[in-house]
């Protein structure tokens, strides 16, 4: 396996469930990595495709033009999903206890994860039921920035500065038979002027289903 059992402790190691019980209608990172997100959608999804917005929440930052066949949502609080006007329907499942995604295989055009990928414990398993539910070619877009809840974090995240989280991620697909050659997108503060306005760090982790 990829991880170690203590690259997989959290601070807080009680249920994720519990954590998430209260809805959080915040948005967890800032207007600019929001922006960045959108124009990353904007350019890889295509229209009338059918999406998993994996541990989403109120809210999942795709482009309002993008008209899409179906979007399912996957969480941890039912409040939050209910009030995401992109979802056509969702279901409630804490991953750290069943990994298994109550989809069928080559279900999805596209997979997306938001500032989440920190906070599973086993996410080998997850990257394998990615890839089992998306069709050949399809595309699974991952995005972090440097925020977290620590306590929630596994260690193997919470010890690795941003530019090795952004290889431990690229790892989980090239771990995973059947991805492409992962793809990477990087905005992060650099220079003076940059850093008076300082926004949070940018970063995607993009693979494609192999065609079968």
């Amino acid at each position: 396996m990829l991880l170690t059992p203590s690259d997989r402790c959290k601070l807080d190691s009680s249920s994720d469930t519990l954590f998430y019980q209260q809805p959080r209608f915040v948005t967890h990172v800032d207007d600019q990595f929001i922006a960045q997100l959108t124009a990353l959608y904007r350019k890889l999804l295509r229209p009338g495709t059918k999406i998993l917005d994996l541990m989403s929440s109120w809210v999942s930052h795709l482009p309002p033009e993008l008209e899409c066949q179906e979007i399912v949502g996957h969480g941890l609080n039912q409040a939050e999903l209910a009030r995401n006007p992109r979802l056509n329907r969702y279901f409630v499942q804490n991953l750290n206890e069943n990994p298994q995604l109550p989809l069928g295989d080559q279900e999805f055009d596209a997979v997306l994860n938001t500032v989440s990928v920190q906070y599973l414990q086993q996410p080998e398993l997850i990257f394998a039921e990615i890839h089992r539910i998306l069709k050949p070619g399809g595309i699974a877009i991952i995005s972090f920035s440097n925020r977290m809840f620590y306590q929630k974090a596994i260690q193997a995240w919470r010890d690795r500065s941003d530019r090795q989280r952004l290889e431990l991620v690229k790892s989980y697909f090239q771990t995973t038979p059947g991805f492409s050659p992962p793809q990477l997108f990087v905005q992060e503060n650099s220079g003076f002027w940059s850093k008076l306005v300082a926004s949070d760090p940018f970063y995607g982790v993009v693979a494609n289903r192999s065609m079968e």
